[in-house]
């Protein structure tokens, strides 16, 4: 069925909720929000929705989410699903939506996420879900937390490439610019190099400002048919190749430090699209801590291994660049609240291939690629969107 994919589903709306701190809102109102600001961009209605995919939510007290969402939004779909992939969610639930209305199980998906993380958390709860990750045998009694987990990714990067603090500090220097210039994003203050360089040391080399943001935030999408999409309100995105690729769930059982599976689902990604790197005119990277997305230019083909830290500090992933990365400002200055982060890098995607976003424009995108990770580096989904069937 995978290779049945290409040119048959597009994403046709999207939407974000209010985001930052949101007080007064709960993780369902925040899907709720996002997803009628996704209807109202397609021009469709509740009614028109036979299909939904949500993930999971560290703030809500639901076992069965997917349900509860269709019931909250009063949606009675024929298709329906909770999704846990970690950060790789979004683009996961895309792919699952796509081979549902492709084998005509339903004909159109709502796929939303998102967490009141900035005001529906205690201090302390935040901290109990950075620790939630590692092996409950092997990794949580010694306790290590995400941010460390990482540390140890973004340590070993920098014994065997080179890779800088400074560059980095680049990368989270980069996507604040480019925050800046999007009207709801969380952080939207100017911020330099020696700003990143000084903040708090949070897991060694990883300080304060290379780690992503706590949001409350939610945001949707809606996939349909090609066929259908043509009918509809807005220019479609069309979804040309996607691929995922799972090496492990605990980093103590991950087989490199160095070298994760972003490079096997990307590959299925260009593989079913019938196009390469080099194609791409603007991605939408994973970005929970700064060492990530380095790691991903390197293993997508953007740039050689090593490379990852140069392409940020010599400038190719600002706007205007050689191929802008997260051009919303990703999760290091956007939004995160949870497997949102990433269904963002789809939602800013589909924007840039619909152009006219003033200054966040990048100049002559028809082509895009979003990569999801989750857990640490374990779980990979990588999709490519385009303005246009090819």
């Amino acid at each position: 069925m995978m290779n049945t994919l290409r040119n048959k589903v597009a994403i046709v709306g999207v939407g974000e909720s209010d985001i930052g701190k949101v007080p007064g809102m709960s993780g369902l109102g925040l899907n709720a929000q996002a997803a009628r600001r996704a209807l109202d961009d397609a021009g469709m209605k509740v009614s028109d929705i036979d299909g939904l995919l949500t993930a999971y939510s560290f703030t809500e007290p639901y076992f069965m989410l997917g349900t509860v969402i269709s019931e909250y939004l009063g949606i009675k779909p024929r298709y329906n699903a909770s999704m846990v992939v970690g950060g790789a969610s979004p683009g996961v639930m895309l792919k699952h939506a796509a081979e549902a209305i492709a084998s005509g199980q339903c004909n159109t998906v709502l796929v939303c996420a998102g967490e009141n993380r900035a005001t529906g958390q205690s201090r302390d709860q935040a901290v109990a879900a950075l620790t939630a990750v590692g092996h409950p045998y092997f990794e949580q009694p010694y306790g290590a937390s995400i941010p460390a987990f990482y540390a140890m990714i973004a340590r070993r990067h920098m014994e065997e490439f080179g890779t800088t603090e400074e560059q980095m500090a680049a990368v989270a220097v980069t996507t604040r610019a480019h925050a800046m210039l999007h009207p709801n994003a969380h952080a939207k203050k100017p911020l330099t190099l020696e700003d990143v360089m000084n903040s708090k040391p949070i897991a060694d080399p990883l300080k304060m400002l290379d780690c992503c943001l706590l949001s409350d935030a939610g945001g949707a999408f809606i996939v349909t048919s090609a066929e259908r999409a043509k009918d509809l309100l807005r220019r479609p995105v069309y979804l040309a190749g996607i691929g995922e690729f799972h090496t492990h769930e605990h980093i103590s059982f991950a087989p490199s430090l160095t070298e994760f599976g972003a490079r096997e689902s990307g590959e299925a990604a260009y593989r079913m699209a019938g196009l390469g790197p080099s194609d791409i005119d603007v991605a939408q990277l994973y970005d929970c801590f700064s060492i990530v997305p380095i790691v991903e230019l390197e293993e997508l083909g953007f740039c050689g291994r090593g490379e990852g830290g140069f392409y940020y500090q010599e400038g190719h992933a600002r706007i205007g660049g050689k191929m802008p990365v997260n051009t919303h400002g990703g999760m290091l200055s956007h939004a995160h609240a949870g497997s949102v982060g990433g269904l963002f890098g789809i939602v800013e995607a589909v924007r840039q291939l619909r152009g006219g976003l003033g200054s966040r424009q990048v100049e002559g995108a028809e082509v895009a690629l979003v990569h999801n990770e989750g857990g640490i580096l374990s779980s990979h989904c990588t999709l490519i969107l385009t303005n246009e069937k090819r």
